[in-house]
């Protein structure tokens, strides 16, 4: 271990300095709620990067005691506790920067969104009747991770096939970080297991696709109402039969993008009506960033956005009891616990994956 060099990586002085001139800073009363809202982010992570370098310098202090104790001492039992010690200090400092590199990735590709609530989006793909009971059981598998959280789902809009599944599901999600947890599964996923409904044991394929919008506010999105046509209806269940005898379902069409959205989740109109609205928001605010992206040749933002939406990430082989994402080649098994909302792992995992790459293809 190289002792010396560590002390020059992580002299305490600077960092503790800057964490001191954001302190200062941010009780000015004049900052603005966007430079407020900056600073306490930047304190955030310069309050974090103290702790670990004071980490890594008592450790420093530790390492330097043992080893000179081990130079000094002839008492066997008192160079054993320094051995150890040397090996836990080690232990402790790779521990220490391991924590320093999520903390940078994380600073790196902090987006303005992560702390947003999210539209999510779940659409049968090819399979049938079980594409669409897939599509159910991956909207109760983020349900179920949801309520972990402590986060609230709230179902906007729904087409129930004939078996129970959805052929697709749109549901607002609000909670803390939503978006920042949730953002890289969006893409297609596959399932492959015997379907219920199989008689021969023969093991099928199917899909689904799953697409995170963060949601947008009005101050974001400017929607001029002659571009919107707005029609009502009576709204309806599985299998098309009349569910309300009112005209409570709403269906707004975007004329400029052409994009359709409906709400028939309630028996108000008006409510029907602004939910249609958040997801159109949503939509046209998730749009208006891909293009930004594309215009600014911006590789992390594009592969975040769009460049997902359409290719395969992830696929649950339930006779194997894998689940496994493509785009870090990286497999968890205990698919029945995924399945409940266990997936802390694999959006953990994913993440770090996904951004460690983009940094590898950015360098």
């Amino acid at each position: 271990m190289d002792i010396e060099s560590l002390k020059k990586k992580y002299t305490l002085q600077p960092v503790e300095e800057k964490k001191g001139e954001l302190e200062k800073n941010i009780q000015d009363a004049l900052l603005s709620h966007k430079d407020i809202t900056q600073l306490s982010l930047d304190l955030s992570y310069y309050t974090q990067l103290y702790t670990y370098y004071s980490s890594i310098n008592k450790d420093i202090n530790k390492y330097e005691q043992a080893t000179e104790l081990l130079k000094e001492t002839s008492d066997e039992e008192l160079k054993n506790l320094a051995t150890t010690e040397i090996e836990d200090v080690k232990k402790n400092i790779e521990e220490s920067e391991e924590q320093i590199k999520k903390l940078e990735i994380e600073k790196y590709f902090h987006d303005e969104d992560d702390s947003r609530n999210i539209i999510l989006e779940i659409r049968a793909g090819a399979g049938g009747d079980e594409a669409a009971l897939f599509a159910g059981d991956l909207f109760n598998m983020y349900r179920a991770y949801a309520n972990k959280k402590g986060w609230e789902v709230q179902i906007i809009d729904s087409s129930v096939s004939e078996d129970g599944g959805y052929k697709e599901v749109i549901a607002h999600i609000t909670g803390k970080n939503v978006y920042k947890k949730l953002k890289y599964e969006s893409g297609v996923h596959r399932v492959q297991r015997i379907p219920v409904t199989e008689a021969s044991g023969r093991i099928h394929t199917s899909t689904a696709t799953v697409a995170v919008l963060p949601e947008a506010h009005e101050i974001d999105i400017k929607i001029d109402s002659e571009d919107l046509r707005i029609e009502v209806m009576r709204a309806s269940g599985a299998g098309g039969q009349c569910v309300n005898r009112t005209d409570s379902a709403v269906r707004i069409t975007h004329i400029p993008t052409g994009i359709v959205v409906s709400c028939q989740e309630t028996k108000h109109q008006a409510q029907n009506k602004e939910k249609a609205m958040a997801t159109l928001r949503s939509r046209l605010y998730e749009k208006k960033k891909r293009e930004e992206d594309e215009k600014r040749s911006n590789m992390r933002s594009s592969q975040i956005g769009g460049a997902m939406r359409a290719e395969k990430i992830r696929t649950y082989n339930f006779p194997q009891n894998r689940v496994t994402d493509h785009r870090i080649k990286k497999s968890w098994h205990n698919i029945n616990s995924i399945m409940l909302g266990e997936l802390d792992e694999i959006i953990d995992d994913v993440t770090q994956g996904i951004q460690l790459k983009m940094l590898e293809n950015e360098q």
